[in-house]
């Protein structure tokens, strides 16, 4: 430690929450990247066919809604998407403002696939199942409450 770094600087790295969420999701990710290449997705791309695999149709805007994105990075996201053949666009009949999102055949076949995606992500996370799982609704609660502050201010 240098003599300008004090154990209780809050400026430090290792005391900020941010930090640890952020490399573990960039290390997910890369454990994520060679399972998904073979089904020819992205993470983000994944993460949409969830969601749509889970409660299709869906709107655009409840689709951000459930991935915490907004429409300028889904929108561009779901066009690579469409052009794949993993889903169609369409506009609400109505209400012409909405856009409507809905999974191809082929993108309803691509989950029979994709069902070994979190079995062969496992291995990727040593220790106790129950751990995995309370670290997971520790985080889940934490995005909850995150989403309520940003809905509110």
């Amino acid at each position: 430690m240098t003599e300008d770094q004090h154990p209780d600087d809050p400026l430090r790295l290792d005391r900020q929450i941010c930090f640890p969420l952020y490399a573990a999701s960039n290390l997910i990710n890369r454990l994520y990247r060679p399972v998904l290449s073979k089904l020819g997705l992205t993470y983000p791309q994944y993460l949409v066919m969830l969601a749509l695999w889970e409660q299709a149709p869906r709107t655009v805007g409840a689709l951000g809604e459930a991935l915490y994105l907004d429409s300028g990075t889904l929108t561009p996201l779901l066009k690579r998407m469409e052009q794949a053949g993993l889903l169609t666009r369409k506009r609400d009949p109505e209400d012409e403002r909405r856009v409507q999102v809905a999974l191809t055949s082929e993108g309803r076949a691509l989950k029979a696939e994709a069902q070994r995606v979190p079995e062969s992500l496992t291995a990727g996370f040593e220790g106790d199942p129950a751990e995995v799982e309370k670290l997971r609704d520790s985080v889940q609660a934490l995005v909850a409450t995150l989403a309520r502050h940003n809905r509110d201010s």
